[in-house]
């Protein structure tokens, strides 16, 4: 192949195989690859009235809505007749989630998201009333109250006729929730600590320890298995605190993955690891093309034959079995060369994926075969 051939292969290439070439391990910090056991976010869920609408609130038939306004005019202190309906399309019923993060006091400003429950055709323009968020203790956490800000719009005719642009039902409020209650972490309790890693493996979790050992000294960290790291700090609260952020700083060269071709059937996407091997093999690729045609022909009476001219359409199928094209594969072939050669016989993402699957089949394939 040359020169030319050669790049147009290997641009084409990059347009059917995502490959990870990992070439050599880059150290990383201990806080992108590891967090401390306890140490978590909390979500938050709240039920709560939209106010304020331009008449795109819910409709009358929508019960809970109803409902829920006399239940606030009430604790208001204005009295509804039993069976009057508020009939305001200026209201909305609404889901209020946001997500509490670790060590949150009170006094503190959450963001919070604002989905409506209803049939509501846009929150735009509209104010949040006071809503408490509880966690799934039951406990409430913070409370939601503000302006929304809605990125969707939603505009309709007298005629029928309507235009919606993004998801004018749902919205956001930056700081919209006071903090009341912090939730309690294991942080500051017990004596030791536990680093779970993102991606567990074991030549990760060894090589974390002993980083921790040729920092802090020997015996102060141990891998418990291939996601947890045991980790000894010093006492007192702010001594732990300074260990830590030292200790989330430290850098390390994670293990590389396991061999792994990763298949998405839905794209056609095909993701192949450094590491992935072939043994001797041989492919061949090949493609069946039938072709069907139709040709309008005009067909002439004979003279003094009283006949009429007719117009006949006449079918004509034709049968392209291309070349069958087969390369061999050589024992412990490498990824560039998987590459190059399933390209050459201009494999398409199912041709691909056809082939790849075959080889692990055949046990041709060295490398777990996952199709998502």
């Amino acid at each position: 192949m040359d020169g030319g051939r050669r790049t147009r292969a290997l641009a084409a290439a990059l347009g059917l195989i995502l490959v990870l070439w990992g070439g050599t391990a880059a150290a990383e910090r201990v806080k992108d690859i590891a967090s401390v056991l306890g140490v978590r976010s909390n979500h938050l869920i709240g039920y709560g009235l939209v106010v304020g609408l331009n008449g795109t609130g819910d409709s009358s038939n929508t019960p809970f809505t109803d409902q829920s306004i006399h239940s606030l005019l009430n604790r208001l202190g204005i009295t509804v007749p039993p069976g009057v309906k508020a009939k305001s399309k200026n209201v909305a019923a609404v889901m209020v989630s946001a997500v509490l993060p670790p060590f949150a006091k009170p006094g503190q400003y959450i963001d919070v998201t604002v989905s409506s429950l209803g049939n509501a055709k846009s929150l735009r323009g509209g104010t949040l009333l006071m809503t408490p968020l509880k966690g799934l203790d039951g406990q409430v956490y913070a409370v939601a109250q503000g302006n929304l800000i809605v990125g969707g719009l939603d505009a309709s005719g007298a005629d029928g006729s309507r235009i919606t642009i993004n998801v004018p039902s749902a919205g956001r409020i930056p700081n919209g929730a006071l903090v009341e209650r912090s939730v309690p972490t294991a942080f500051a309790r017990g004596s030791e600590l536990v680093l779970t890693l993102h991606t567990a493996d074991f030549t990760t979790a060894h090589r974390l320890a002993q980083a921790i050992n040729d920092r802090f000294g020997p015996g102060r960290a141990a891998a418990v298995d291939a996601a947890s790291v045991r980790v000894t700090p010093p006492p007192g609260q702010a001594a732990r605190v300074s260990f830590v952020a030292e200790l989330e700083n430290l850098t390390l060269e994670p293990g590389e993955a396991p061999a792994r071709v990763v298949i998405n059937a839905r794209t056609g996407t095909v993701v192949i690891g450094k590491h992935v091997r072939v043994t001797a093999a041989a492919v061949s690729h090949g493609n069946l093309v039938v072709t069907i045609s139709e040709r309008a022909q005009v067909s002439q009476p004979a003279p003094f034959s009283r006949g009429t001219t007719q117009v006949v359409r006449q079918s004509q199928v034709d049968v392209n079995q291309e070349d069958n094209r087969m390369f061999l594969f050589q024992p412990g072939v490498t990824l560039e060369e998987i590459v190059e050669a399933v390209n050459r016989v201009g494999a398409a993402p199912g041709d691909l994926v056809a082939i790849l699957e075959a080889l692990k089949e055949a046990g041709a394939l060295r490398a777990e075969l996952v199709v998502i």
